[in-house]
């Protein structure tokens, strides 16, 4: 599981059959204390989340289709949880 900020989302006239109607978008992945740790890549939202919103993210294909319930999906990327807050044990 990841940690990523939602920074924009992508539109697609064409789909595979499975992600017809589904919401697809940029995630950046960040730190505990919300800085940019790498690569921004694509993931489908399930959460209703949007830009700027913190999410729990699955970056594992197995994962992401047991979660659909579709084990031909071709997704890997999955935001599972939008983040309210964090508080970290000191």
């Amino acid at each position: 599981m990841r940690i990523c900020r939602i920074t924009g989302s992508v539109h697609a006239t064409v789909k595979d059959p499975p992600l017809e109607g589904a919401k697809i978008l940029i995630a950046q992945p960040v730190d505990l204390e919300g800085r940019e740790t790498g690569a921004p890549f694509l993931c489908l939202d399930r959460d209703g989340a949007g830009e700027g919103d913190l999410v729990l993210m699955t970056k594992e294909g197995g994962g992401a289709r047991m979660i659909l319930s579709d084990p031909r999906s071709p997704v890997q990327c999955l935001a599972v949880a939008v983040i309210d807050d964090i508080h970290l044990a000191e």
